[in-house]
């Protein structure tokens, strides 16, 4: 597992810890019931306080992400494919919310950006 903190985004710690477990999971990159690194370990890893590993760990049980074993540390949950579908979802909302930005800011009408997606659809194909 890798995980890079950058102390000049001016994102907290924790949330960056989070993302980038959320989204190694997400991804496949940590598979069903990998052990993670334990909350102390990652914490001198990282060169951080427990307290900010220990709360990136709980926002990723409390979003069914991890588990936890007593005695044994935190390990990676099966995959909700509920939860992944929802995470998607919201990241095309992003998306489309950033292309009706840009398209406005171009002069495209909707009927081009329809236009537009539906030329890289059918690319797809």
């Amino acid at each position: 597992m890798k995980i890079l903190i950058d102390n000049k985004r001016g994102v907290p710690i924790y949330d960056q810890i989070y993302s980038q477990i959320k989204a190694q999971i997400i991804s496949g990159e940590l598979i069903e019931d990998e052990a993670l690194p334990s909350i102390r370990q990652l914490a001198k890893d990282l060169c951080i306080s427990v307290i900010t590993t220990k709360r990136a760990y709980d926002e990723l049980e409390r979003e069914g992400y991890i588990y936890t074993v007593a005695a044994k540390g935190c390990f990676v949950a099966p995959k909700n494919l509920e939860l992944i579908r929802e995470e998607n979802l919201k990241q095309i909302e992003s998306r489309i919310e950033e292309i009706i930005r840009l398209s406005g800011e171009c002069g495209l009408s909707e009927e081009d950006v329809f236009e537009m997606i539906r030329n890289f659809w059918e690319e797809e194909k």
